[in-house]
């Protein structure tokens, strides 16, 4: 016992039934420290996210609402004039802006009904099995992955008036040839024909995700019952992917109405008029012009502002329907 006892004394290990002073537990520090990390890393990680959003989105949404209620020019933006509401005022008897809009309405609607049908189509498609699915997958979204001035400009030459490929396919079926750009109708198909080339295999594949999330047990039952593919597309497909369905129409308003690279660039050297007689001049080009080449600033913050009122409006609608849809279930 008393060898024990000496061995004990000269290492640094405390005796048995006994503990060291100091080392009777985790130290009050680290305990707080333990604390303070499980309590404030998540806002830490988080952080930078704000932080970005608060100086990238906050601000400048916030800036253009002041400077919308001001008379401001781009040469000098420091200098402010208060306008109250004379900008917004303006805009309602402007009729350049409710062109701007009608324009920006039709165009949305030429390409977003038959570019989501085109998806729900093209996915469907795709849902059953196919010899080399993934390199159909992986076309269908390459248009979204190209670059809005290179497939502009593409279409651009397709479009063309003496010598692009759609006048001369006219032609070869006895069709005179189209002056694309100058008619109204005309050139709002061929801005939307691009919107629709370059985002009908983007949705086809949010539609194809939708519908694998589909029970196959219901497909069976509706074979069961004698349904044929397209009676089980119809009354089981779409039924489900309703909200996927909402979703799409929803995101694709959303897209057409800040419509602004395709147009700019379909109209060449004056592409922010939308056109000779603006004919399709969208609510984009329309800030655009006012802002950076009329020099108006404060008019064009209060069109960005009611852009903006306009997509809380396509947010309420939405979430009104899907309110509607959750109850008819």
């Amino acid at each position: 016992m008393t060898a024990t006892a000496e061995a004990l004394q000269d290492t640094d290990v405390p005796p048995p039934g006994g503990t060291e002073k100091g080392r009777s537990g985790p130290r009050p520090w680290r305990s707080r420290l333990c604390r303070w990390d499980v309590r404030y890393s998540p806002y830490a990680f988080v952080a930078p996210f704000f932080l970005f959003f608060s100086a990238f989105g906050v601000f400048p949404l916030l800036y253009t609402g002041w400077a919308s209620l001001h008379r401001v020019d781009l040469a000098s933006p420091d200098h402010m004039e208060w306008a109250g509401a004379h900008n917004y005022l303006r805009l309602l008897d402007d009729a350049f802006f409710w062109n701007a809009l009608r324009n920006t309405f039709t165009i949305g609607v030429l390409s977003t009904v038959p570019q989501l049908l085109m998806a729900l189509g093209l996915a469907h498609l795709l849902h059953f099995r196919l010899r080399a699915a993934s390199f159909w997958r992986v076309a269908l979204l390459t248009p979204y992955a190209t670059s809005v001035a290179a497939a502009t400009l593409v279409f651009v030459l397709l479009y063309g008036r003496d010598y692009g490929m759609v006048n001369w396919a006219l032609g070869a079926a006895g069709m005179g040839p189209v002056d694309w750009q100058s008619g109204r109708w005309t050139s709002q198909l061929a801005v939307a024909s691009i919107v629709i080339w370059r985002w009908t295999g983007y949705n086809a594949l949010i539609y194809l995700a939708a519908m694998q999330a589909v029970p196959d047990e219901l497909y069976e039952s509706a074979a069961l019952d004698g349904a044929s593919r397209t009676q089980a597309f119809r009354h089981v497909t779409v039924p489900a992917l309703r909200p996927t369905i909402l979703f799409t129409v929803v995101v694709s308003t959303i897209g057409a109405t800040q419509l602004f690279g395709e147009p700019l660039l379909f109209g060449g050297a004056g592409g922010q008029k939308g056109g000779a007689a603006h004919q399709f001049q969208t609510l984009g080009l329309y800030l655009y012009e006012q802002g950076w080449f009329d020099f108006h600033l404060g008019r064009a913050c209060a069109v960005a502002w009611t852009m903006f009122l306009i997509l809380l409006l396509i947010g309420a609608v939405n979430i009104m329907i899907a309110r509607r849809l959750g109850k008819t279930r």
